[in-house]
């Protein structure tokens, strides 16, 4: 059965099949060969996966990010951010930075974020600094995304641990570290505007005109606050917090803004219905991978080899990650999510290992894997909108990708750098 599984899976990818009809096909495969396990075991196991209310905070933020786009907030941020650091060498990169991190928000995915920035921001940087140094900043701050709250990839861990972490928590342990990749994102970007001779933008504003951007951005600015302080006070739960972000994005696109229309609803939940859809369907036909794997007791054969190699949690976790590194290169991380989390999360927690601290390195590895090739989702996007090969862009964004990847070294290595600010809220 497991051999059933392992080689339908290896032939599907290779022949470019998606990954989730790959483990659907896999799992049929195996479940064809295995005796006692019967046919109806895929459908059942597929809508038993996909029936939890946790799962229902993604559609509503993906529907949330879709709306915050569409009622014209993104031209406010930017005028906000071009207020705030626009004047320093290299403005429009650290203009980019900063309205990511706000951007992460609203909308809390990666390629989402890409794609905004990338039709907004990058032809004007492309005229200022070039091709290869716009792309490679924006590629690098939309996988800001996924790490400052809220976040559709800490849903996904909170659901495939069996809820032993909580949303929240994940939540709360990516803020530090999300706004300390920012500022250090922006750092680089000013030494390398400084290296390159990238002029100062002329002019500056005045402190009537900062404060005029200010107030048009506050409601803007207040989202994210009215989301996330709801969830910390305890209020409501991540699904509710993402229906009151859908909720306070319709009032802001219709009657702050004016931009959103009624007719184009339809087309927005079309789109985030799309988007939500791809990642049900992986966690519902992975579920039947899980199981198989799990019934053939693969998760405790593997964590009898694991521990039996070393028991030390500090060894455990440095396996983890470099083995995280070289998945990230190769699968999307939702698949990647489903796949492993049953697996090693529960090995973490047997080990002593703390299951915050395990989940949000977690998650921060495989965003890094959003950047790798030569399966780097946001490479891809950032690719499409600039009409430049994926070798370009990865030669001009390995100084980000460097410094990720130290950001994580101190995460996974010094764990209080990100663990104090959710303990201190009670996670």
């Amino acid at each position: 059965m497991l051999l059933a599984l392992g080689l339908t899976f290896a032939v599907t990818i290779l022949l470019g099949v998606p990954i989730a009809f790959c483990l659907g096909l896999s799992s049929f495969a195996a479940v064809l060969l295995a005796p006692n396990v019967p046919f109806r075991m895929i459908p059942e196991r597929m809508v038993s996966a996909v029936d939890s209310f946790p799962l229902m905070a993604i559609p509503f933020f993906m529907l949330a990010g879709e709306l915050m786009d569409m009622a014209g907030i993104l031209s406010r941020l930017i005028a906000f951010a071009q207020a705030l650091v626009g004047h320093i060498r290299g403005g429009l990169a650290h203009v980019t930075v900063i309205t990511e991190m706000i951007l992460s928000g609203v909308t809390g995915t990666a390629v989402g974020d890409a794609t905004a920035l990338g039709t907004t921001l990058m032809p004007a940087m492309e005229k200022e600094y070039g091709k290869d140094f716009a792309a490679a900043v924006v590629a690098s701050a939309a996988s800001l995304g996924p790490l400052i709250p809220p976040s559709a990839a800490m849903i996904v861990y909170s659901y495939m641990s069996g809820g032993s972490v909580s949303v929240a928590a994940l939540f709360m342990a990516g803020v530090v570290p999300g706004v300390f990749m920012g500022l250090a994102t922006m750092a680089m970007c000013y030494v390398m505007a400084r290296r390159r001779g990238y002029a100062t933008r002329p002019g500056g504003i005045s402190w009537a005109g900062a404060l005029r951007q200010v107030r048009r951005a506050f409601i803007v600015l207040l989202m994210p606050v009215v989301v996330l302080g709801g969830m910390v006070g305890g209020i409501f739960t991540a699904t509710e917090a993402g229906a009151i972000a859908v909720a306070y994005a319709l009032l802001i696109g219709l009657f702050v803004t004016g931009e959103l229309k009624i007719r184009e609803l339809p087309g927005a939940l079309i789109r985030a219905g799309i988007t939500t859809s791809v990642v049900i369907l992986l966690i519902a036909l992975a579920s039947s991978v899980t199981f198989l794997l799990t019934v053939s007791q693969v998760p405790s054969a593997l964590a009898d080899a694991i521990t039996g190699f070393s028991r030390n949690p500090t060894v455990f976790l440095t396996l983890v990650m470099v083995l995280l590194v070289v998945v990230g290169m190769l699968l999307e991380s939702n698949a990647a999510y489903i796949m492993l989390v049953p697996i090693f999360h529960p090995i973490a927690v047997k080990l002593g290992i703390d299951p915050l601290h395990f989940g949000f390195v977690f998650v921060f590895n495989l965003v890094i894997g959003m950047l790798t090739p030569p399966v780097g989702v946001v490479l891809f996007v950032i690719c499409g909108l600039a009409g430049m090969s994926v070798e370009r862009l990865v030669r001009a964004a390995w100084p980000f990708i460097a410094l990720q990847f130290a950001v994580l070294f101190v995460c996974v290595y010094f764990p209080w750098t990100h663990m104090w600010f959710p303990r201190l809220l009670g996670y």
